[in-house]
Order: structure tokens, then C-alpha cells, then sequence
């Protein structure tokens, strides 16, 4: 079939004869009359109705979804499919999620000496405003740089708080606190927060009146990145799905496109493999419900075992 497809489109792009491409492939006119003239099987119309999913969602999601998220989005809308074929389809169809990188070697230890690691490289939470943390990464533009802070709950892995300057100091940290801070209603109840700060931030206990929570903080020195692992993972997920496949003129074009991808695909559409394939909001709202059904279950068996004394 794809060696008769290939001579018909020969014959259509190039105006070479059919006759002159068969000859030339070692095949009979007869031979090509029949495949390119026959009904496609049911399973060949499958497979190109799942070829056209596969770009469709490969697109939306901005050429960085992999084979298990793809099938994953697949599954969800009612195809019946392995990741095998998944894969196989997409390497059919040149498609490939992120690409390949090489390994950086660990950060080395500085000078300063670092401060106690608190979440012990435990970096998942079993309830929201539990665990957080955060850290700083660089995003260039043809003005310069742009420096994001950002603080993200590792129990859904969202992004409660992002703020943007031009300036790499400590301001920018603190911005992305209130905003995590307002996120949540103003307040952390009955929780311990703890920002990961970037280890070249200098070190500051927030003052002002919306920063008074209660938490404990682990301003990082020097060391080993994994340390800070949840959040350089996001860093490396917003630089290589996003950033490093786009020019920023200017900073505020860096700051509105950033922004967007993290409200309204990072938020709301990416899988994330912490939350057991959905995006982290999703994932939060679903665990509400569970939650909330638990609870109703609880207090309607209770109530029954009551009644019945």
C-alpha cells in the first residue's frame, strides 16, 4: 500500500507515469490499480483516525507530550490502546516529546556553609499548604534576563505563587510568597510552610504583615541540586517545553507568555506524573471530592452505628 501510495503521488507532484514507476519498482499496472484503487479496511481507517488524534493532541500540547501522556489523553477519550502502538505510531509519524539532554554534573559546595535540609529530600505532602517549596531560574530575553521565583505546593505540584524582575535579589522571593499567600486565602491553617529559597538569594524573614505565617525556612547555600528537586524539576520542565522554544524581544513579552503557559496549560492541562497523570488543579479538585465523599461515608456509618445502640 505505501509503495502504491508513493507512486501515486509521484504522478500527481511530479507528473511522472505510473507506467514508468512500476517498471522502475519491479511492479505490474495491475498490481497498483488494485491497491490504489481499493477500499481502505477497517483497520487502516482506524489507524488513520488515530494518527490524526496523535498530531491533534501532539499539537496541543505544544510538541512535548511523550508517548505515556498521549495515550494517557487517548485512554481518557475512549480509545482502547497500548502505549506500544503509541509509540510505534509516533515514530511512524516523526513525532518525539522532549529531547534528549545531556547531564549536568551536581553543583559543587560553596563557601557558605548551607542550612539544614528540614523535608529531608522528602519532597510529596498528603494534604495542600503541608509542604512547599521554591527557588529562582533565569529566562533570557534580548533585553536580559529575566529572573522567575516561584513556590509551588508539592502536594499537587501547582505553582501557588510566580512573580518576575529584572532584578535577581530577594524582593522577587518575597513577591511570590504573597502571591502563593493569597492563593490561599491569605492564610496557611494549621500547616508549616517551607520555601526553598535560590542558594545566591540573601537570606531575609519576610516582616510585612501578609508575610506573617507560620512557617520554617531552608535558605539553601551551595550544594547538590537535589536538594531542591521538585523545584528545579519544574525549572527544567518550563525551560525545555517552553522557554528554550521561543525568543523573548523584551521582558514583558517573557512575562506575559510565561505566565499564560503556567495559568492556562501547566495548571490546567499538563500531566504530571506526581498526581498520578492529571495537572495539578484538576488533581486538587478531584482529591477534594474523594475527600469530601470519605467524609460523608464516615460520618453516615457513624450515625447508623449510633442509631442502632
Amino acid at each position: 500500500m505505501i509503495v502504491a501510495e508513493f507512486i501515486a503521488f509521484k504522478r500527481t507532484m511530479f507528473g511522472v507515469p505510473h507506467a514508468i514507476a512500476c517498471r522502475a519498482l519491479k511492479v505490474s499496472q495491475s498490481w497498483f490499480y488494485k491497491w490504489i484503487n481499493r477500499t481502505p479496511t477497517a483497520r487502516e481507517q482506524r489507524r488513520e483516525r488515530l494518527d490524526e488524534q496523535i498530531r491533534r493532541l501532539f499539537a496541543a500540547s505544544g510538541g512535548t507530550y511523550g508517548s505515556p501522556r498521549i495515550a494517557r489523553d487517548l485512554r481518557e477519550a475512549g480509545w482502547r490502546i497500548s502505549e506500544n502502538t503509541v509509540v510505534a505510531r509516533m515514530a511512524e509519524l516523526g513525532l518525539a516529546g522532549r529531547p534528549a539532554t545531556r547531564r549536568r554534573s551536581p553543583t559543587r559546595q560553596g563557601r557558605r556553609t548551607a542550612a539544614r535540609d528540614l523535608v529531608r529530600r522528602t519532597f510529596n505532602a498528603v494534604a495542600p499548604d503541608v509542604l512547599w517549596c521554591g527557588d529562582v531560574t533565569q529566562i533570557d530575553t534580548d533585553e536580559g534576563p529575566l529572573y522567575l521565583a516561584t513556590t509551588e505546593d508539592l502536594f499537587s505540584r501547582r505553582m501557588l505563587g510566580y512573580a518576575m524582575s529584572a532584578h535577581h535579589d530577594a524582593a522577587v522571593v518575597v513577591a511570590s510568597l504573597r502571591m502563593a499567600a493569597t492563593t490561599r486565602g491569605g492564610d496557611v491553617d494549621g500547616g508549616i510552610s517551607i520555601p526553598i529559597a535560590d542558594r545566591n538569594i540573601p537570606p531575609r524573614r519576610p516582616r510585612q504583615p501578609a508575610e506573617r505565617w507560620v512557617w520554617r525556612s531552608r535558605w539553601a547555600g551551595s550544594g547538590p541540586h537535589w536538594t531542591n528537586a521538585a523545584a528545579e524539576a519544574f525549572n527544567s520542565t518550563l525551560k525545555v517545553e517552553f522557554v528554550h522554544r521561543h525568543r523573548f524581544a523584551t521582558r514583558a513579552e517573557a512575562r506575559i507568555k510565561v505566565a499564560t503557559w503556567i495559568a492556562d496549560f501547566y495548571h490546567t492541562t499538563r500531566r504530571h506524573s506526581a498526581n498520578d497523570g492529571l495537572a495539578p488543579i484538576p488533581f486538587e479538585h478531584q482529591m477534594t471530592h474523594a475527600r469530601a465523599a470519605s467524609t460523608v461515608q464516615v460520618r453516615t456509618k457513624v450515625a447508623q452505628t449510633v442509631s442502632t445502640i
